[in-house]
């Protein structure tokens, strides 16, 4: 095959890469170096703004399978039949480091999955636990900050971690799911994936269902202790990076089967506790798991820049028979995850080919921007309704309608028979053995004992009381000696 020419981004041949242009031998260099001056204006620009959350992670294809009949519940096309097969794009990630930060850290697991379906890109936003910190997205910016680095020492703090979640009592739950076995995976293979929020579902009848997505890794559950971890980040940062691509390149392609609990909406606004709280699960007991398929990773991606760091995932990129729920977490991530990509991204991310769907065609009368590459030709017109054939309103509505009544105001969610921060948190840690139980509370104590605060310790110990009295306990004579 014959070499292939090197140019400028405008196309014309590079006659020398190796050395700049200059005012005679050893002289200063010419401003006329357009070969020059071009690489190294856009080398200054190859960094775009990284996520403020979930910035450092891992993405690859594969397909999602319908193994079981749903369509009793949705009429998403993507899951009309057993058998059929879906393009799929994952992303995982860690959410509270930056870009550089390192894979086998204690710190929730982002779980996000694009199916490329024949209705349009659906994107289901996740997590590694059911559960979240938070209920309402108004505290969201402040408990982030109160994880990432602090502004006076650059650093993550511990004061500011526990400072936080003392005056949080919701987030009990899930600190014991962190602080617990599997709060740092061995791996993004070795882990369970959750849509963590409440959906809803709509059949072709138009019944509504409320759904919460469970997906089981194949390859089992593996966790790492803290001395692991720490060790484990010591030799290999991009533990998990490394692990997710050399098992693909391999052929061992990672599977995950997907169950959902499914909820008839009429039963929502009667259940014991509030169903769209994101600091709570259903209890199985209550809303068994029902299969429907399995996700299969099967491709890595060729340039990971273009791939992983741009794809754009959002929990509003919905298809028929899919919709939202009244979660409040949810709510607020339908504006502000689509909002980041068009800061990070620009308006037009949509039209980068990871972004893009692939088993139909956007077709809108969205126009211009940054970086447009589909603003119609001379027989297009750009406002609808018109007269020329332009894409037009199905009048079918994606989901059913969610009722509303009330009055408007900065109301507290309503209130259920069992509406606490504490009762979970407790269950899950009877849950455990004895030696769970033990490394929940050291891995606990040997975070919340770095706090220089009294009255901050005390506040998060008499949390995890309320969820258990053993529990409060522990980890205060934990702490103390510690402290001692």
């Amino acid at each position: 095959m014959s070499q292939r020419v090197l140019t400028t981004e405008s196309g014309a041949p590079v006659a020398d890469n190796q050395n700049s242009a200059t005012a005679g031998v050893g002289g200063p260099l010419l401003l006329q170096d357009q070969h020059l001056l071009e690489k190294l204006a856009r080398f200054n620009r190859e960094r775009i703004p990284e996520r403020v959350v979930h910035a450092r992670g891992s993405g690859a294809y594969g397909y999602f399978e319908v193994t079981d009949d749903v369509t009793g519940f949705t009429k998403a096309a993507f899951l009309s039949e057993v058998g059929k097969r879906t393009e799929t794009f994952i992303r995982f990630s860690t959410v509270a480091d930056s870009l550089g930060g390192a894979d086998a850290v204690r710190d929730p697991r982002g779980f996000a999955l694009k199916f490329y379906t024949e209705e349009g890109n659906y994107d289901l936003v996740g997590n590694n636990t059911p559960v979240f910190f938070i209920k309402d997205p108004i505290k969201f910016p402040d408990f982030i900050h109160s994880q990432k680095r602090d502004p006076f020492t650059g650093k993550q703090e511990p004061d500011n971690v526990w400072d936080f979640w003392a005056h949080s009592p919701e987030s009990t739950h899930q600190i014991t799911w962190l602080f617990g076995d599997r709060g740092i995976p061995a791996s993004y293979r070795h882990m369970h994936g959750f849509g963590s929020h409440t959906y809803q579902w709509t059949n072709e009848a138009g019944e509504a269902f409320f759904v919460k997505y469970h997906f089981k890794t194949n390859q089992g559950i593996r966790s790492l202790s803290a001395e692991q971890a720490a060790e484990l980040v010591g030799k290999d940062a991009n533990s998990h990076q490394t692990d997710l691509l050399q098992a693909i390149e391999r052929g061992v392609n990672p599977s995950w089967t997907l169950y959902v609990q499914v909820m008839p909406a009429a039963e929502a606004a009667d259940y014991r506790f509030n169903p769209f709280d994101l600091t709570k699960v259903w209890p199985h007991a209550d809303y068994p798991l029902q299969r429907v398929g399995r996700l299969v990773l099967d491709r890595n991606p060729d340039n990971v820049f273009a791939e992983v760091e741009q794809a754009a995932f959002s929990p509003n990129n919905f298809v028929p028979g899919i919709g939202p729920s009244p979660d409040k977490m949810l709510q607020g991530r339908l504006f502000a995850y689509a909002d980041a990509h068009r800061y990070r991204l620009g308006v037009n991310h949509t039209l980068l080919p990871v972004n893009a769907p692939r088993a139909t065609t956007a077709q809108n009368y969205g126009r211009d921007g940054f970086m447009a590459t589909r603003n119609g030709s001379r027989h297009d017109k750009n406002y609808e309704p018109n007269s020329y054939q332009g894409p037009a309103q199905t009048d079918a509505a994606l989901s059913a309608p969610l009722a509303i009544h009330g009055w408007t105001g900065t109301h507290e969610a309503p209130a259920h028979v069992k509406d606490d921060d504490f009762f979970q948190a407790g269950e899950l840690y009877r849950l455990m053995s004895e030696d769970e139980k033990g490394r929940l509370v050291a891995n606990i104590a040997g975070s919340l004992s770095q706090v220089s605060r009294e009255d901050v310790i005390e506040k998060n110990v008499a949390h995890f009381a309320a969820a258990d009295p053993e529990y409060g306990r522990r980890v205060a004579e934990a702490v103390a000696a510690l402290r001692d």
